[in-house]
């Protein structure tokens, strides 16, 4: 039977779990809410937790709804695009020869056949996204394979609206998300860890925590930092 607790309009669902604690998260975009609770707590007690972190929901709720969100690229001349954390301006070069993109310091430059439509230029953009991430993503994970000891067996990039990343323990393969190549460099890092720590725990558990903790300690800090950068225009949760 689902328990739900009920302050106003603030509706949570209560998840019950093998755990030691009440885990209370807000998750962007739009704040919702979820609970989850030890098996054997009483639901008045509960609804006396939540009602002392109220103020802190509200507050999370908030930030979030006035969280600033990237509008769609056009891709056009001086137009801001992030890497790795990094503003940098477009620059669009028309020119009969194979599509290209490059970057220096202060820079993107796209080159381009004349005429080619926004979502060609979107999907020029896209692959160079992902041939970066390609070049980033293997030396963390086999730096995490030697830390954690464990051993993955692929991983794959995609655009995904609701998440930052993914793991099938069981398959022992790794998700991200394409958007991360718009985050700071150690932002991707703490992805990549999050996901192969559900190699050793599948849950988001104490375990899991205590993993999390003892392997990358700032690991709250870069999901708080990850969580108040720019959106992209579509939804995502991570």
């Amino acid at each position: 039977m689902s328990e739900t607790i009920k302050f106003g309009d603030l509706e949570i669902p209560v998840a019950r779990k093998s755990v030691k604690n009440v885990h209370l998260s807000v998750y962007p975009p739009h704040g919702k809410v979820t609970l989850v609770a030890p098996n054997g707590t009483r639901l008045e007690v509960v609804r006396a937790y939540v009602a002392t972190k109220l103020a802190w929901i509200k507050a999370q709720q908030r930030r979030m709804k006035e969280q600033a969100r990237e509008t769609p690229r056009i891709f056009v001349e001086r137009e801001s695009h992030h890497i790795w954390g990094r503003r940098r301006l477009l620059s669009v070069v028309e020119k009969d020869e194979k599509p290209s993109v490059r970057m220096d310091h202060r820079r993107l430059i796209l080159t381009v056949r004349p005429k080619t439509p926004t979502p060609k230029r979107n999907d020029i953009m896209q692959e160079w996204h992902r041939s970066l991430l390609h070049e980033a993503i293997p030396p963390l994970i086999a730096k995490w394979e030697r830390k954690l000891r464990v051993k993955t067996s692929a991983y794959f990039l995609q655009r995904m609206k609701t998440r930052w990343g993914g793991c099938n323990p069981k398959a022992k393969t790794l998700r991200f998300n394409t958007e991360l190549i718009k985050k700071p460099k150690d932002l991707l890092e703490y992805v990549v860890v999050h996901e192969m720590i559900h190699l050793l725990e599948p849950r988001h558990s104490e375990r899991f925590m205590a993993l999390m903790t003892e392997h990358y300690p700032s690991w709250q800090e870069a999901r708080a930092e990850l969580n108040a950068l720019p959106l992209a225009s579509e939804i995502w949760r991570e």
